[in-house]
């Protein structure tokens, strides 16, 4: 765990089936990778069920390669009476020399869920 990016909470490698036309790894990949991580999280903070709600911000820094190993790091920025704001951070070791490469990051916003599926307060923390 590191101070800055939170816990690691899924480490993954792309498949060849996960290649986009340029040869990258498929944007929405990487999108569905952070938003399981982030629900892992949310799930955690409100001690049930949570849906995504909104993705604040997104930034792709750099493209992800076949091969690359990638870790998804989380942590809560902000929480509000019934929604969780996560910040997520996604690197890549790549190559033989296993070099850390920042790939993307963004805020992803998780509501916590009654058995209904409606908003209910998040537990005091």
């Amino acid at each position: 765990m590191t101070i800055e990016r939170g816990e690691v909470v899924l480490r993954v490698m792309p498949r060849l089936a996960d290649i986009n036309a340029n040869g990258h790894i498929f944007g929405g990949w990487v999108l569905s990778q952070m938003d399981i991580a982030g629900g892992i999280v949310a799930h955690r903070i409100a001690q049930g069920a949570v849906a995504t709600v909104a993705i604040e911000s997104m930034k792709f820094i750099t493209p992800i390669l076949l091969g690359d190993v990638v870790s998804i790091y989380a942590r809560e920025e902000r929480r509000g009476r019934t929604s969780v704001a996560i910040r997520i951070d996604v690197v890549a070791m790549r190559g033989a020399a296993q070099e850390e490469v920042e790939l993307t990051n963004g805020v992803y916003t998780f509501v916590a869920l009654d058995a209904n599926y409606r908003p209910t307060p998040l537990p005091e923390s």
